[in-house]
């Protein structure tokens, strides 16, 4: 499992901040602890010569090489590879074939594995079965909701099927102010299976409503750990608004409203300026949720989230709830857990009486590398040991192997124990990830995976950075990050901060490159301190950008 070291001064959650607030400025991936770095190489300078095979700083953007030779940098290592699509040709080269920590560059690999295994047209069909004896609109038995793994059920799907997403998503909530909430309703594809339910003329079920999450098993190794069903990212959103003055109550809104879930707040109004200071403690499983603190008078609404315990269990309340709405009424208590051990042990036979059906991956996959959503990186990797028919997650990493040696990408190259990119081994190199770019543009899917990437100064978490710069809207790439404290000199350990995608170069050339710096450190301990490091290799991709290649 991942983890993260805290200088003594810092807040508890101040590696994942860290992290966090370089995608607000630069794009991102995961924070993850300061975990151990590859062995350091000099920066290369005019008088050190690059190994074998690297083209070193030679003919590189000198805006580009001055940042690299910062007296910062002096103990870090420096990462760089551009290339060529037509040829494959080498245009600039720096330590191709050494580990680098990727924070969430990582999700190249482990979000084309599922792209391609599942293809960019699959969609998830998540059913309801009636499991029982039917007599005109009374249903004796069971509705059983088969979980598929769809990330979000709904919950962020526009009237044109595409998804809804902020360049700072709610999943990033509590590492630092500015994340907000897409308008969706989070229990949508939870209301059309109960409206489906009523269209088949089923107006009672005397029995339950169960929800079947055996499609696999979940893995604590995988942080954030993938359910069969997701609502919400399986997330409650807590959102505090001040009140209209000091000394007032603050007022709390909350998503989605589900039974047995309570919310309370005793979070009061400050005087403008005042420090603003939220702390969410839940208890009973998750399900008594309270906020306590201040919230600035005239400050915008600060946006909170807990972890929703039973997701499964939190899945049949919506949805005894839905049904209720619609008018099914279900005689079980939707209190208590989810009684798995009613479910049948398979569905041959039995009637569906509902199914929700998912849009198209290549929008699960957008949504994972613009916002860098953790989660779904993580349950690619449950997805593919499904199509195995393994309920193991751990099974879908030889699926992702044969993948990768099927594109013609050296596998041997990446290291990785999870798909987010942020478990302390995991490693990988340059050239690794370019190649893994490369695969895409000789694929028809090539425009749609290219345009899924944060674009620079556009959208996702690229979305805020160089919105004035020549290369606005012609870097293409995902970003990564590993930061964590270092409490022996009271500063942030910067692990890693990596960047890799297209450039594009114009007349429909796109090289593929990647850009990062391992064992980078910051002056003090205030986390905007990562700031400056972010914005150099955002720097960097532009300049690489704006550059002829030599």
């Amino acid at each position: 499992m991942s983890r993260a070291i805290h200088p003594a001064p810092l807040r508890r959650g101040t590696a994942a901040a860290c992290a966090a607030l370089l995608f607000v400025a630069l794009a991102s991936g995961t924070a993850t602890g300061a975990d151990p770095t590859p062995s350091p190489s000099p920066t290369p300078t005019a008088s050190t010569p690059p190994p074998s095979g690297d083209t070193g700083l030679g003919g590189l953007d000198p805006r580009i090489t001055a940042i690299m030779r910062k007296p910062d940098y002096r103990n870090a290592q420096w990462g760089l590879l551009q290339t060529d699509p037509d040829d494959g040709r080498v245009v600039h080269s720096l330590f191709p074939e050494q580990f680098f920590i990727p924070g969430s560059t990582a999700k190249l690999i482990s979000v084309s594995g599922p792209w391609h295994t599942l293809g960019a047209d699959h969609r998830f069909v998540t059913p309801l079965y009636a499991v029982g004896e039917r007599d005109g609109a009374t249903l004796t038995g069971d509705l059983d909701l088969v979980a598929q793994g769809d990330l979000t059920m709904g919950g962020r799907t526009r009237p044109d099927g595409t998804f809804a997403y902020t360049d700072l998503d709610h999943t990033y909530a509590n590492d630092f102010p500015g994340a907000t909430l897409t308008p969706e309703n989070p229990l949508a594809g939870i209301d059309q299976l109960a409206r489906q339910v009523r269209d088949s003329g089923i107006t009672r079920v005397d029995g339950d409503v169960i929800v079947d999450s055996r499609l696999f098993l979940p893995d604590p190794e995988l942080v954030p750990t993938p359910t069969p069903l997701i609502i919400n990212d399986n997330l409650i959103d807590l959102m505090t608004t001040p009140g209209n003055r000091p000394g007032a109550d603050a007022r709390l809104d909350w998503r989605p409203k589900v039974a047995p879930y309570e919310v309370t707040s005793a979070v009061k109004t400050v005087a403008a300026g005042k420090p603003t200071a939220i702390t969410v403690t839940a208890t009973d499983g998750g399900t008594r949720i309270r906020l306590t603190g201040t919230i600035a008078a005239g400050s915008e609404p600060l946006l909170r989230t807990s972890p929703i315990g039973d997701p499964a269990a939190f899945g049949r309340v919506a949805l005894i709830e839905a049904l209720e709405r619609t008018g099914v009424h279900v005689t079980a208590d939707p209190s208590g857990a989810n009684p798995a051990g009613r479910l049948p042990r398979d569905y041959d036979g039995r009637p569906r009486v509902a199914a929700y059906t998912s849009p198209p991956y290549a929008q699960y996959a957008k949504l994972i590398l613009k916002v860098s959503h953790n989660l779904g990186a993580n349950l690619g990797i449950c997805l593919l040991a499904s199509t195995a028919h393994s309920n193991q997650c751990p099974a879908g990493f030889p699926v992702l192997a044969d993948f990768l040696d099927q594109a013609g990408v050296d596998r041997e190259q990446a290291q990785l124990m999870d798909g987010r990119g942020g478990n302390p081994a995991d490693r990988a190199t340059p050239q690794v990830l370019v190649q893994m770019l490369a695969y895409w543009q000789r694929t028809p899917d090539a425009r749609l995976f290219r345009e899924a990437l944060p674009i620079l100064g556009v959208d996702g978490l690229l979305a805020e950075n160089c919105r004035g710069c020549p290369a606005r809207g012609k870097v293409f790439a995902k970003t990564g990050a590993a930061v964590g404290g270092d409490a022996l000199n009271d500063r942030l350990a910067v692990g890693a901060i990596t960047i890799a995608g297209y450039l594009d170069k114009g007349g429909g050339r796109y090289d593929t490159f990647y850009a990062g710096v391992n064992g980078a450190s910051t002056p003090g301990a205030d986390p905007t301190e990562v700031l400056t490091i972010a914005n150099d290799l955002a720097m960097i991709a532009a300049y690489l950008q704006e550059s002829s290649s030599p």
